[in-house]
């Protein structure tokens, strides 16, 4: 399972904002009572110089209560971007080859589809719905993890695919072909080719391996109501709808748009020469 960035940033800022308040509560009216006490009793008898210092020690916060309040605005300025406008994942596969590339950094929008609460996911606001050829960060239905892949079928499609080629409502998706290509597959180095395919109004390119086989069992899917049908665009290549299922709504993260960083495996320095928008 994937670190969940947004529950650790809700327990910081909710700690934060615990130790904040219970000094504003407890703590603070102590040590303003105690600074009046002193200045009573010593105020006028010891050096101005020795005097703001023995109060400025009186009334000092504990280090525990400088941190939290310094961090909270921090902190709760990241939860609010992270949240409810934009987030940062990493790539680890290649199953959206050639549109997206192992070691990718991409930048998802988590308002374009709605807000959510944090943790839960509770969708509190609706924006717009997902739309064919759109590529969506989502939670798949077998594992609590991360997957990045694009939409093919939406609530109520038809989807067909065989012999590497996809059919959605029992039309065929525009599939032009572009160029060979050499993939690396494990070891190995196999022909392929690079196909350009236009779903609804997205125009992008996939990418299909000569020796892989066209089909995997199952050809023909109905996508229920409040669900979407995701696949890679390294068709030959991608663990997506087509093995583990539909992707329900509420398990919907954002919409990936663009790709603002890439770093290579190892100790490789990261890299901005290939920053672009994703189509």
């Amino acid at each position: 399972m994937d670190i969940d960035m947004s529950l650790v940033l809700v327990c910081l800022v909710a700690l934060c904002g615990a130790i904040w308040l219970f000094d504003h509560l407890f703590l603070s009216g102590a040590r303003t009572r105690a600074g009046e006490k002193y200045l009573e009793g010593h105020g006028s008898r010891v050096a101005k110089t020795v005097r703001e210092a023995e109060l400025e020690e009186i009334l000092k916060q504990p280090i525990f209560t400088e941190y939290a309040k310094s961090f909270f605005p921090v902190l709760m300025f990241v939860l609010v971007l992270r949240s409810f406008l934009f987030e940062p994942f990493m790539v680890p596969t290649g199953s959206m080859i050639p549109t997206i590339k192992i070691g990718d950094f991409i930048v998802v929008n988590k308002f374009a589809y709605g807000l959510r609460l944090p943790v839960i996911g509770t969708k509190i606001f609706d924006v717009s719905d997902p739309q064919r050829g759109e590529v969506m960060v989502f939670i798949p239905p077998h594992e609590n993890k991360y997957y990045v892949k694009r939409v093919v079928g939406l609530p109520g499609d038809t989807i067909r695919y065989e012999n590497k080629a996809l059919m959605i409502n029992g039309e065929p998706v525009d599939k032009e072909y572009d160029s060979n290509i050499a993939i690396q597959y494990g070891e190995n180095s196999l022909n392929g080719t690079l196909h350009k395919e236009i779903l609804g109004d997205v125009s992008h390119v996939t990418q299909y391996i000569d020796l892989v086989p066209a089909n995997r069992g199952r050809n023909s899917w109905i996508v229920p109501p409040g669900h979407y049908f995701m696949m890679g665009d390294n068709r030959d290549n991608s663990m997506d709808s087509r093995v583990w299922g539909v992707v329900s709504e509420d398990k919907i993260v954002g919409r990936a748009f663009a790709v603002w960083m890439h770093k290579d495996a190892g100790l490789n320095l990261p890299t901005f020469s290939n920053n672009r928008m994703l189509e």
